[in-house]
């Protein structure tokens, strides 16, 4: 049974204009390169300058900014019914606060109720999510329960879904113990997908509950202190071990203490294929809050794994970030309102557990990795799209600003700032855990599918504009590394109408290693960015053409990184 298809109305295709974008500094997580763009029907169909172009095309000049790849935040949970409550983002809401920050694709995560079917609950998310999400979208299946129906049932998934993940549970009521701990990593290695792990030892926190609660300490306090940063490092090594067993590729999720980022990069030299993704929680606060003195301050903190009280946390972890020991941040959006976080007033381990982010995951990150110089724009890039877009196996058709490559781009102004507060963004929750937090570092131009939805910050989000994006098995950046370089995209160029197969999402798993993700030589007419342009190309309606438009304007063809794509990349800017 195929996944359904769902159609484009015809006054999205018709809005979907042409667009040029000019005088902005290209960057991708390898380079920053000065090129224009043109977009036409969703797709980058130009890269380079002088480019000929149609007439009637919008120009949006990018002078003085940088021209990203749009976010993908790889860890949303949209309308999710947890711990007695519905988070209160749903895929509209939600999906429209990650476009006003600049991310243009989410992947949501399917959590099947104990014992229910897996297909049933893919049907339930794609049915709330596709008439609702204002850009792309994708899907992690979470294993809450282990049998031979489940085996099936992924790898159906796999084979007629566009399904590549699967989360797993150390902790909660639907944790899985090690030996089914084993046999879902195997499975997954078998199907070609990648296994992603919550990672605590539930067994341990539920006997620290029981005695913090005993002791009379019942405040959301008590969250952190049943589940200590030694409790998540455990789980993080165990998992490792595990997963090496069979040789499983194995993603970390919400990576959010020292001690669990030190034992995943021990377990990546020891020999272990693992991914580490950290949130932008954890880059820009710490567990200090839950001892304040308002409940619905500390209890708006609360997440699982917790905030970590060390407040040199948050800079260890940018710093793991910067050397490639984690390669992903999310926002691990789960939004619970005031009145939804009481349920836990007097017992801290009903306190329905998450926080906002999917909205300034872009901005803080900026503010905290690329503005206090731990990271670079490039870096930048890699850890908030491209390196997302690699695991889920969705490169190059998105995470790059390439010829052929989706048109979800941002205009970033890096000068312009705004200061983040629950009155004024676009979320639906009533607390905002960056609360009153100034970034510099603002998206004035998001482009989703080719369509501009923030215009000169101005937000124009259109409810079921987005779509439903495959992630076929077997990635290479995850099973095949020496074919890393095989993935490089073509970054200048122009493309022809017809779309390589590769960019068409087709799941084979019967295959170990998918489709080459490059482009056929056919779809390049002009040379590479380290080569002479020719001369003399222009838009041919334009009559106030000058070909010395830009004499006014330093420029640089390309300005390589060193290290790429993970090593920590300095001296160009």
């Amino acid at each position: 049974m195929s996944t359904p298809v769902k159609k484009v109305p015809i006054h999205l295709q018709s809005a979907q204009n042409r667009l040029l974008i000019k005088h902005g500094k290209v960057v991708n997580e390898d380079e920053i390169t000065e090129d224009d763009i043109y977009i036409e029907d969703g797709v980058i169909k130009q890269l380079g300058r002088n480019l000929i172009i149609p007439g009637g095309t919008r120009v949006i000049d990018a002078r003085g900014k940088y021209v990203l790849p749009g976010g993908i935040d790889p860890h949303t949970h949209f309308e999710f019914e947890f711990m007695g409550a519905k988070s209160v983002d749903d895929f509209y809401q939600g999906t429209k606060a990650a476009v006003a920050g600049g991310t243009t694709m989410i992947i949501d995560f399917v959590m099947p109720k104990k014992g229910e079917s897996l297909i049933d609950a893919f049907y339930e998310w794609r049915q709330k999510g596709d008439d609702k999400v204002c850009c792309d979208y994708a899907l992690h299946v979470g294993l809450t329960h282990w049998n031979e129906q489940v085996k099936k049932e992924m790898e159906a998934l796999c084979k007629e879904h566009g399904v590549n993940s699967f989360k797993v549970f150390m902790a909660y009521n639907f944790m899985l113990n090690d030996a089914e701990l084993y046999s879902a990593f195997d499975t997954c290695q078998k199907l070609g997908a990648i296994a992603q792990v919550h990672a605590e030892n539930g067994s341990i926190i539920a006997k620290n509950v029981e005695k913090l609660l005993a002791k009379g300490v019942t405040g959301p306090e008590g969250h952190e202190l049943s589940r200590p940063e030694e409790v998540e490092a455990e789980a993080v090594n165990r998992a490792c071990i595990i997963a090496k067993q069979v040789d499983c590729p194995l993603y970390i999720v919400h990576v959010m203490s020292k001690s669990a980022g030190l034992a995943l990069k021990q377990a990546c030299e020891r020999g272990t294929r693992v991914y580490g993704e950290t949130l932008v929680a954890a880059l820009a606060t710490d567990g200090s809050h839950y001892k304040h003195e308002c409940f619905h301050h500390s209890a708006g903190h609360v997440l699982s794994p917790p905030l970590r009280p060390d407040p040199t946390t948050p800079q260890f972890l940018m710093n793991l970030l910067a050397q490639d020991a984690l390669q992903v941040t999310g926002s691990d959006n789960c939004t619970f309102n005031k009145a939804q976080k009481e349920l836990g007033k007097e017992d801290f381990s009903k306190i329905p557990n998450g926080v906002n982010g999917v909205e300034d995951r872009m901005s803080v990150i900026w503010e905290k990795g690329v503005q206090t110089g731990i990271i670079d724009p490039c870096r930048f890039v890699a850890i908030t799209s491209s390196n997302a877009a690699k695991i889920f196996n969705i490169f190059p058709q998105k995470g790059c600003i390439a010829v052929g490559s989706d048109a979800d781009i941002v205009i970033w102004d890096p000068s312009r700032t705004r200061t983040i507060s629950a009155a004024t963004h676009h979320q639906a929750v009533d607390f905002n855990i960056f609360e009153g937090m100034e970034c510099h570092g603002v998206p004035e131009y998001v482009i989703v599918n080719g369509r501009v939805c923030v215009d000169e910050g101005q937000l124009r989000a259109v409810e079921g504009h987005g779509r439903y994006v495959d992630t076929p098995v077997f990635a290479p950046y995850v099973y095949d590394p020496e074919r890393v370089a095989d993935l490089k995209p073509v970054k200048n160029g122009t493309h022809d109408d017809s779309l390589p197969e590769h960019f068409q999402n087709k799941v084979q798993i019967e295959e170990k290693v998918c489709p080459t993700p490059t482009l056929p030589d056919s779809a390049v007419s002009t040379p590479s960015c380290r080569g002479a342009r020719p001369e003399g190309q222009r838009n041919i309606q334009d009559s106030t053409f000058s070909i010395s438009e830009d004499l006014d304007v330093e420029r640089k063809s390309c300005i390589r990184v060193r290290n790429p794509p993970g090593g920590k990349s300095s001296g160009f800017w």
